[in-house]
C-alpha cells in the first residue's frame, strides 16, 4: 500500500496525494463518488503548482459530467 502524502476535499472531490513507484513521483487520486481518476506528477510540480493542479482537477470532472448531460 502506497504512502499517503496528503489526503483532502475539493469541493465533493476527495484527492489524495500518494509516493508513487519513482522516487520523484507522485500519485494523485480523485474521487467524487461517481467518478475515480488518478494520475503521476512530479513533486516539484506537487510543490509548486498545487493550486493549478487543483484547478485542473475540478475542470476535468466538471467535463465529465457536461459530457454525461
Amino acid at each position: 500500500m502506497p504512502n499517503v502524502v496528503e489526503k483532502y476535499q475539493l469541493g465533493e472531490i476527495e484527492v489524495t496525494i500518494e509516493e508513487a513507484e519513482k522516487p520523484d513521483k507522485l500519485r494523485v487520486v480523485c474521487n467524487d463518488g461517481n467518478y475515480r481518476s488518478s494520475f503521476t506528477i512530479r513533486k516539484y510540480e506537487y510543490e509548486n503548482y498545487k493550486r493549478h493542479m487543483n484547478q485542473r482537477i475540478k475542470n476535468a470532472f466538471k467535463e465529465e459530467y457536461d459530457q454525461k448531460n
